[in-house]
């Protein structure tokens, strides 16, 4: 599997590193892992994490602005995108068919190719704009998969109820989740 994660600036930096943990223990199940940050995606990293380890992200990192990138196309053959988080302003701009950026236009190839989209947003509450983009996109082929932590599993730790979404996205991504299961 070929797969791209985009990190914009919507608050839950700690999925995204939570997600890049499980990636990297899971790099043999993938032909290609490749990253993108949207231009607040470091910064609200540094604030809520207190440090800088995105640059130790041990996968390809593409420029927000480089259209030369893979996936870019849909002759690249990429067969996920996971946006994790993602930015109410991203998700708008997905439904709209805006590609003013990479993570854009690797959505909308995404979309078109009928390939798995994975949008993970982050805010609450939601406004009726929000419910409708989440909806357009839903009909359109994409994921919406809230990052609602679940509780079942008793997590302890913030890092434990956080992959409770991060099993779910691999889950969704047809890989073995690991996590707890209901009934279990």
């Amino acid at each position: 599997m070929k797969l791209v994660v985009a990190v914009t600036g919507a608050s839950g930096a700690i999925y995204a590193k939570l997600l890049f943990g499980e990636l990297l223990k899971r790099k043999k199940s993938f032909a290609a892992v490749d990253v993108v940050f949207s231009a607040n995606a470091r910064t609200v990293w540094e604030h809520e994490l207190n440090n800088r380890d995105y640059e130790k992200i041990p996968f390809r990192v593409f420029s927000k602005t480089d259209f030369s990138a893979p996936f870019a196309s849909g002759s690249a053959g990429y067969h996920a995108l996971i946006v994790c988080p993602c930015s109410m302003g991203t998700l708008g701009r997905i439904a709209s068919g805006v590609s003013d950026d990479l993570i854009t236009r690797a959505a909308d190839v995404m979309l078109k190719e009928r390939k798995k989209l994975i949008l993970v947003p982050r805010e609450t509450p939601y406004n009726l704009i929000h419910i409708r983009n989440m909806e357009t996109v839903t009909l359109s082929g994409g994921i919406i998969c809230p990052a609602s932590p679940s509780f079942y599993s008793g997590p302890g730790t913030f890092d434990e109820l956080g992959m409770t979404v991060i099993s779910r996205i691999f889950s969704l991504l047809g890989m073995e989740q690991g996590g707890y299961k209901w009934g279990d």
